[in-house]
């Protein structure tokens, strides 16, 4: 596995514990519907979140939620719309945890919640 790849994987590790740790029910990561991949599917409460994690051991290009678009968000939402009636929820939020993990530091977690898919 190239490093590109391995720093994704190992963020959206780091990401769903983190959601753990703040009360959410990972209920499926790496979700495919389709060509689209969902990071991670969780609930809290009554909420099915919809979370894709962006990872970045560098600001060069700019912050890791900057590469979340609204044509990802249009994807994201087809295949949440899917989830949201086989899972019989009736609210659904689009979120993005953004991590910057720079070599030698400790990553610094982000979470942007109820992003829009307009």
């Amino acid at each position: 596995m190239n490093k590109h790849l391995a720093l994704g994987s190992a963020g959206e590790q780091l990401a769903a514990q983190w959601l753990q740790q703040k009360g959410y029910t990972i209920l499926q990561q790496n979700f495919r519907w389709g060509k689209t991949e969902i990071d991670i599917v969780a609930t809290k409460g009554e909420w099915l979140h919809i979370v894709e994690v962006k990872t970045s051991s560098t600001d060069k290009w700019g912050t890791p939620e900057m590469r979340v678009d609204q044509k990802k968000m249009r994807v994201l939402q087809r295949a949440a719309n899917f989830l949201l009636r086989s899972t019989g929820r009736q609210w659904i939020q689009y979120d993005v945890i953004a991590i910057t993990w720079k070599r030698g530091q400790a990553p610094q977690i982000e979470l942007i919640e109820d992003l829009s898919c307009k």
